[in-house]
């Protein structure tokens, strides 16, 4: 094989080919680093990303750390976002390892409609694959979560696929 590490064999994530190919539009809306409004319920948390939006990110002029980040707010939750400013700086900054972000500005309109996610059925779990979730969360002392522990198992145990045969 060469050493060009640029052609890889096999199957790539999805995921890993978004900021490249979406890089030139998200530039334009002066969102250079699209890992923000692609990554956004994953940065401040699925909740406030149902009200809020990231529209652009300005960054002073020869910098690229003390940005303004503006964010698209329904109008309802405004004082809210207002009031987790500080939060949300401090989140964007610990998902880039910087001071990205000195401060939020807001916008209020009307969000876009969100597409609700597909949510996949989960198969019943057999008796092994049972019995190894309990078997494995067993040993935790804290009943609550050995409970989450075990619902979380079986979760993950469901979205595989079965073993054949």
């Amino acid at each position: 094989m060469s050493g060009d590490d640029t052609r890889r064999q096999g199957f790539r994530a999805l995921g890993a080919l978004i900021p490249r190919s979406t890089a030139k539009a998200f530039k334009g809306k002066g969102l250079a680093q699209a890992d923000i409004a692609t990554r956004w319920p994953e940065i401040v948390g699925e909740q406030l990303a149902q009200s809020s939006l990231p529209e652009r990110l300005s960054y002073p002029a020869g910098r690229n750390a003390g940005a303004t980040l503006t964010i698209r707010v329904a109008s309802a939750f405004a004082p809210h976002v207002q009031h987790l400013a500080p939060l949300i700086i401090e989140k964007i900054n610990t998902f880039y390892g910087h001071a990205a972000v000195a401060r939020i500005a807001l916008v209020q309109r009307p969000l876009p409609p969100r597409k609700a996610r597909p949510t996949r059925a989960t198969r019943p779990l057999t008796e092994s694959e049972q019995a190894t979730v309990d078997a494995t969360v067993a040993a935790v002392p804290d009943e609550e979560l050995r409970h989450d522990l075990a619902a979380l198992g079986r979760e993950l145990a469901a979205r595989r696929r079965p073993a054949p045969g």
